[in-house]
């Protein structure tokens, strides 16, 4: 075969693989404004950037290889904000993305150089689970066996885009990511209907087995819900540029926008006063940190702890907050998850943490005790305490029992209150109902004298006289008080890098 003859099976070659699979199925896709798997990669990353591995792999199937092109999966390195990061792309046009040999090959390729050498991973998936053909019988389960790549060692971050129907091994790549953000129209399960309803009899529809509703408010497996893929990947440049490429690094910094300052001087209007008054906790996260840099995780779940990435002077932190909006600020089983996972993801990847409490303690009764709340509780202490970032706790209004503890309360590197706050073992009012318990009178005292008592010893003063307390502040010194006290933490000896204790905390802490 002459020169010119193999450069024309090269290219018929190279264009068969670039034009993806069904045609049909494309087409439609199109019509429905649904990006495809190139599209999408072209999208995230900057024109030209993009070195793809694989553009001639096929499945492994000798009668499947026409029908196989990249085995599903568009996989390799480009440019995202200036970084170079690995990218895994499901090809739902070819076989639906089915998990075969030589994909799961390729993603466990480009997720090891990853790892290796320090670039941030993205996983946009969308396949319909396991490749019958390839996983069917004996060597086809073991060789999945061999092949899995579930260990999460928290070196680089992850994130991932559920962008369609997504089963098996993509949903197993979307939950061991560190950032899950999940179209509106999108599934995210272990198995499909199909498959659900012939083992089990169990008949689901895909958006009752997995859909954004189920993970965004009752799993808390997807960080944000988004209407768009375009959305999708711009959530995830959006998280990776809060972090480092690895976990070596400390985070990298922004520019300080103009004005910065200004917002803390209204927060003694955003929070109010009286301590059984409702308010949302992140307009005064927002008054705090640098204008437009609060970025929520999991606000859709267990509601009454916020978490969220932000940036301080242009360096990023991570804030974990109670809000008086949903139970009071009161923290349930859920949240005590929500938490612990974000200092996990702070921890693995050197993001100084600020706790912001203002809640009544950790929701009791019969339904919390039933899900482990004392096990969450210490899960949720446990990772505070191993956590070697940075960790600056804030009393705004009140905190009571056992969760002022765990928001950071003698925990931290420093503890500070508001003049205006509360602290004590549980909200006064409760305490005199319980000494009181239908009785007239205690030790002489009434009622209202004996609550005006125990309401006295709850000052932040109390806490600051024998130095339980740093510091004792101005709400409107808030954002001033953090600048400075992060700046004196910074870890300058190690570069800002923790020891990331809690790298090998279990996968998916829900």
């Amino acid at each position: 075969m002459s020169f010119e003859a193999k450069t024309a099976a090269f290219a018929r070659r190279r264009d068969k693989a670039l034009a993806m699979g069904s045609v049909r199925h494309l087409a439609e896709r199109k019509a429905q404004g649904i990006l495809n798997v190139r599209e999408r990669v072209a999208a995230l990353v900057e024109p030209g950037s993009f070195e793809e591995f694989g553009l001639f792999a096929t499945g492994i199937n000798p009668q499947m290889r026409d029908r196989t092109p990249t085995d599903a999966a568009v996989c390799g390195f480009g440019r995202v904000d200036g970084r170079l990061m690995g990218i895994n792309a499901a090809d739902f046009s070819t076989m639906a993305a089915s998990s075969g040999r030589v994909q799961i090959k390729k993603y466990n390729h480009i997720r090891d150089l990853c790892i290796t050498n320090g670039h941030p991973l993205i996983n946009l998936m969308e396949c319909g689970g396991g490749r019958i053909p390839d996983v069917m019988g004996a060597a086809g389960i073991g060789a999945g066996g061999e092949s899995g790549r579930y260990f999460r060692p928290r070196i680089v971050p992850t994130a991932a885009g559920v962008l369609g129907a997504t089963y098996g091994r993509g949903a197993f790549m979307c939950v061991l990511s560190d950032f899950t953000v999940m179209r509106r129209g999108a599934v995210l399960a272990v198995s499909s209907p199909n498959v659900t309803s012939s083992s089990i009899a169990e008949a689901e529809t895909p958006d009752d087995l997995g859909g954004w509703p189920v993970h965004s408010e009752v799993t808390g497996l997807v960080d944000l819900v988004v209407d768009s893929d375009d959305e999708a990947l711009a959530a995830i440049r959006r998280f990776l540029s809060y972090l480092p490429d690895h976990h070596r690094q400390a985070p990298p910094r922004a520019p300080v926008p103009a004005g910065a300052d200004d917002g803390a001087a209204r927060l003694p209007d955003l929070v109010p006063d009286e301590r059984r008054r409702v308010y949302d906790i992140r307009r005064a996260i927002e008054a705090i940190v640098d204008p437009g840099s609060f970025f929520g995780l999991k606000e859709r779940f267990a509601r009454a702890a916020v978490t969220g990435l932000a940036r301080l002077d242009g360096q990023t932190i991570g804030v974990i907050a109670t809000n008086p909006r949903v139970k009071g600020g009161a923290l349930d089983a859920d949240a005590c998850s929500k938490i612990t996972s974000f200092i996990v993801l702070c921890d693995s990847f050197n993001v100084p943490i600020v706790l912001m409490a203002d809640t009544p303690g950790f929701l009791i009764g019969g339904e919390q005790e039933r899900r482990g709340m004392a096990g969450r509780i210490m899960n949720f202490l446990a990772a505070l305490e191993e956590a070697t970032v940075p960790k600056l706790a804030l009393v705004l209004r009140k905190s009571f029992g056992q969760a002022y503890i765990n928001m950071g309360g003698g925990k931290g590197d420093e503890t500070a209150a508001w003049f205006s706050s509360e602290i004590s073992f549980m909200d006064p009012e409760v305490a005199v109902s319980v000494i009181f318990a239908g009785r007239g009178a205690v030790d002489g005292k009434s009622r209202a004298e004996m609550a005006a008592e125990v309401a006295a010893d709850t000052s932040p003063y109390n806490l600051a006289a024998p130095y339980l307390a740093h510091a004792v502040i101005d709400p409107r010194d808030t954002r001033a008080y953090l600048k400075s006290r992060l700046a004196i933490h910074s870890r300058s000896l190690t570069g800002g890098v923790g020891e990331h204790r809690l790298a090998n905390w279990p996968p998916v802490s829900f």
